[in-house]
C-alpha cells in the first residue's frame, strides 16, 4: 500500500522547492563589517581573512557606496588605531576628531541612508589589547563602562544610528542609555553584544586591528573574565534579559554557527530583534578548505549563513555579505 502522504512531492524541482521553502535570504539580513584605517588610498587585505581589507577613508567612501548599490543598507564600523594613539585609559576612543568619528561622517556623507552601527570597546584603543582598562591586574568594570558611555556619546554626536558594545562589562547597556538620554541622543539605538562568547574563532579579527591582548606580567593572556564560557547556555538567557531591561534594542549572540543552540533559544525566549555574527573564524575556514578545494565555497557559504538565520536571526552581521548578496542576485 502506497502512503497518501509523500513529502518529496514538494522536492520534485527547484521551482516547487522554491514555492515552499521556509527561510529566504535578502540583502535586508545583512549587515556589512568595516575596517578603517588611516591614510589615503589603503587597501590592505588582512592576511587570515582572504579579500577582506582595511580601508582608508577615501576608499570608505566608494566601498558603502557600492554596498548601497547592492541593496546592503548597514555597516558596523572597526578601526584600527596607531599604537602610538594607545593607551590603558582609551583615551583616543573619545576624541571627537578619531577615526571611527571621522569615518561615521563619511559614511553618512556618502550614503545617509547607510545605517551606521559602531563598534563600542576598548581593545583597538587599549594598550594591552583587552575591552577594559587594566589595574593590578584585573580588568576593572565600572570605571570601563563609564569610558564606554562616554565613547557612545561621541559616536551618536559623529552620526551613528546605532552603537554597539562588544566588551561584556556588566550593567554597561544602562550606562550607555541613560548617557545618550542624557546627552539628547534618545534616538541612538543599542545592539548589546549580549551572549558574546570567549570563542577561539576570534584570531583573525585581532589580527585584522591588530587587538589581541599582550603578553605580560600582570596582563591576563585572554578575555574569558569577561566574555562567556562557551560551556553555557542558561547564563546567555541571563545575560539577554540583563541587556534587554537595561535597554537594548537589539541583542546578538557570537560566533554563528557553533552557537545557532543559543540563537534558537533567545528568539524562542525575548520578543526583540536578534543578531548573529558569523566571526573571521568562521569566514577563514571556509576560505581555508575551499582553497584547497575541499568544499564548495558559495555551497556551504550560504547554507551556513541560511543556518543562522533559520535558527531564528533577524540580521547577520558577516564578511560574506557581499558575495551572498552578489549570487542572491545572480
Amino acid at each position: 500500500m502506497f502512503p497518501l502522504i509523500r513529502n518529496r512531492r514538494l522536492r520534485t524541482n527547484e521551482t516547487i522547492r522554491s514555492l515552499v521553502r521556509e527561510t529566504i535570504l535578502s540583502p535586508n539580513n545583512f549587515i556589512v563589517p568595516l575596517f578603517v584605517v588611516e591614510g589615503k588610498n589603503v587597501r590592505e587585505e588582512i592576511h587570515s581573512m582572504p579579500n577582506y581589507f582595511r580601508l582608508s577613508l577615501d576608499l570608505l567612501e566608494k566601498e558603502v557606496k557600492e554596498l548601497a548599490k547592492l541593496n546592503l543598507k548597514t555597516v558596523l564600523v572597526f578601526v584600527k588605531v596607531s599604537d602610538n594613539l594607545k593607551d590603558n585609559k582609551g583615551t583616543e576612543a573619545i576624541n571627537p576628531n578619531g577615526l571611527m568619528q571621522r569615518a561615521v561622517k563619511v559614511i553618512k556623507n556618502a550614503v545617509p541612508d547607510m545605517v551606521v552601527m559602531t563598534d563600542v570597546a576598548l581593545d583597538p584603543y587599549s594598550s594591552y589589547g583587552h575591552d577594559g582598562i587594566l589595574e593590578n591586574g584585573m580588568i576593572i568594570n565600572d570605571v570601563t563602562s563609564a569610558i564606554l558611555a562616554e565613547m557612545s556619546c561621541s559616536h551618536a554626536e559623529a552620526g551613528a544610528d546605532f552603537v554597539a558594545p562588544s566588551d561584556m562589562m556588566d550593567g554597561r547597556i544602562l550606562e550607555i542609555r541613560e548617557a545618550l538620554e542624557d546627552e539628547g541622543y534618545v534616538n541612538t539605538g543599542i545592539m548589546a553584544y549580549s551572549a558574546k562568547y570567549a570563542s577561539a574563532h576570534y584570531g583573525p579579527f585581532r589580527d585584522a586591528l591588530d587587538s589581541a591582548p599582550i603578553e605580560g606580567q600582570h596582563v591576563p593572556k585572554d578575555k574569558k573574565t569577561y566574555q562567556m564560557d562557551y560551556h553555557n547556555r542558561i547564563e546567555a538567557i541571563r545575560e539577554t534579559q540583563m541587556d534587554i531591561d537595561e535597554g537594548a534594542d537589539i541583542v546578538m549572540v557570537k560566533p554563528g554557527i557553533a552557537y545557532l543552540d543559543i540563537v534558537r533559544e533567545i528568539k524562542n525566549t525575548f520578543d526583540v530583534p536578534v543578531a548573529v555574527y558569523q566571526v573571521s573564524g568562521e569566514y577563514a575556514m571556509i576560505k581555508a578548505a575551499a582553497e584547497k578545494g575541499w568544499l564548495d565555497h558559495d555551497a556551504v557559504m550560504l547554507e551556513q549563513v541560511t543556518a543562522i538565520k533559520r535558527a531564528g536571526a533577524d540580521m547577520i552581521a558577516s564578511y560574506f555579505a557581499k558575495d551572498v548578496v552578489k549570487l542572491l542576485h545572480s
